[in-house]
């Protein structure tokens, strides 16, 4: 457990106080998930509205997550030395700034510029959430705290989608997508006052310092992969976009070695690289990419391609993925992590494959244009794969980890998520353009083998699990 620096005027809080803290926690998580997702809804729109490249919708939708995924690990860092209070206030503040740039933006490069600007300022905040509840409450209060963090993080990952849809249709002030980013500033801008007046100060004990010089390493390699993945087709495929896919792996092989010699020399370092000496972390990281992966690349293509090839209005499209939302439910609460301590892998093994089947259905569908009876179907189940898989990943990968690392491995697997959504719209996304002219008929085959050949990487990674998945089943 993080060491925290006293004072923490926690204990001067009433009950009440306290609900109202956790509740503005809550409401900040809530808009930092819900963003990642929401605007899948819109880009339809915001495509017509400006007339943007297929390239530049692709980078509304994964510069948010891509800014997040790289910074995160940094924000967690800035929290412990500078304050998570402030940290969290002046994220929330940075996130509700960005989202007003969105909303008055002119241009695609302006919104892309807020985009990114966005998911930096969530990975500010998005990490003191936790750290912040231990301040608040006692052990035993945490439970059923942390509790609830699972449950509303799961619904809002799952339900952008539908609210997106919600609110354009709504178009309130006739604001059209704009009202999509805009609505975050009234909550934003009530969230920074309550967080300023009862959040408690406090930051870590043993902070140990930023690894700048490595953030930005590992950030010049994720931009040497992704960028020539979604502006490679648009641009020609110019001989540069090959020499920077080839040099990042170079760069990662460079962020491994300074991360390793930091570790052993008693730095900061981005993470302990003692965690991939554990198998089942290292499997299970590899699946949380490229499952993310195809989660990301799933929910784009489904979300864009329902109104470019099919005509659904963004309200349509938001209520087609009831469905889908009810299946993850169904799947994260009552088969993922209740079948995981008996059947070990193979749960993860079968989400996996029933997400494989039923994704490539739901997304043939929209290809085809055959009746929405086949659709309905395809997507609950799809669903229902997602949630078995995603539902016990965490667990299983941080089952085995030294607990002094639980903290690092943590946000680690966070990283590793959102990269694998941003990696899933640049590779998903270009094949469903590179399909057909701005993902027109045809473009959605391409686009189903990214898919399932994430899904199959996934697969196996799974089978290559131990079994049994938890230490308290060991012999």
């Amino acid at each position: 457990m993080t060491a925290l620096a006293a004072p923490a005027p926690a204990m001067d809080l009433t009950e009440r106080q306290k609900s109202l803290a956790y509740l503005t926690l809550m409401v900040a998580l809530v808009l930092e998930i819900v963003d990642v997702t929401i605007v899948n809804t819109a880009l339809p729109v915001i495509e017509r509205d400006f007339g943007a490249a297929a390239a530049q919708a692709q980078w509304v939708a994964a510069g948010y997550s891509l800014a997040f995924a790289l910074l995160l690990m940094l924000g967690g860092r800035l929290g412990d030395s500078f304050g998570y209070n402030r940290m969290f206030i002046g994220g929330v503040a940075g996130f509700t700034f960005a989202s007003l740039l969105c909303g008055l933006s002119a241009s695609p490069d302006q919104l892309i510029a807020a985009r990114v600007l966005q998911g930096a300022a969530g990975a500010m905040m998005a990490p003191q959430v936790m750290a912040l509840i231990q301040v608040l409450f006692e052990p035993l209060e945490r439970v059923a705290k942390l509790a609830w963090v699972g449950v509303i993080g799961g619904l809002s990952a799952i339900c952008g989608p539908i609210i997106g849809g919600v609110v354009i249709h709504a178009n309130p002030f006739d604001l059209g997508w704009r009202s999509v980013f805009l609505i975050n500033v009234p909550v934003g801008l009530a969230a920074v006052v309550v967080a300023s007046r009862l959040l408690p100060s406090a930051r870590s004990g043993s902070a140990r310092g930023i690894d700048g010089g490595g953030t930005l390493l590992f950030a010049a390699s994720m931009a040497a992969l992704l960028y020539p993945l979604v502006r490679g087709h648009d641009l020609g495929w110019q001989p540069w976009h090959f020499a920077l896919l080839l040099a990042a792996p170079i760069l990662l092989a460079h962020v491994w070695r300074r991360t390793r010699r930091r570790a052993e020399a008693g730095l900061s370092a981005l993470f302990p690289p003692d965690l991939f000496q554990q198998r089942q972390f290292s499997l299970g990281l590899g699946m949380a990419l490229a499952f993310g992966a195809a989660t990301g690349g799933f929910l784009f293509v489904f979300a864009f391609g329902a109104q470019k090839l099919l005509g659904f209005s963004p309200l349509e499209t938001g209520l087609l993925h009831i469905p889908f939302s009810a299946g993850v439910m169904l799947g994260i609460a009552f088969l993922g992590r209740k079948l995981v301590t008996g059947h070990g892998k193979w749960v993860l093994v079968g989400g996996t494959a029933l997400m494989a089947l039923f994704a490539g259905g739901t997304l043939a569908w929209i290809e085809t244009g055959i009746s929405l009876r086949w659709a309905l179907p395809c997507l609950a189940l799809a669903g229902t794969g997602m949630g078995m898989t995603s539902g016990p990943l965490t667990p299983v990968i941080l089952a085995r980890v030294d607990r002094r690392h639980a903290g690092a491995a943590s946000g680690l697997i966070k990283t590793v998520q959102e990269l694998g959504m941003a990696m899933g719209i640049a590779v998903v996304g270009t094949a469903f353009f590179a399909g057909g002219p701005a993902g027109g008929v045809g473009a959605v085959f391409p686009a189903i083998a990214a898919i399932e050949g994430l899904l199959l990487a996934c697969l196996v990674l799974a089978l290559q699990l131990p079994a049994p998945l938890f230490p308290e089943q060991d012999a």
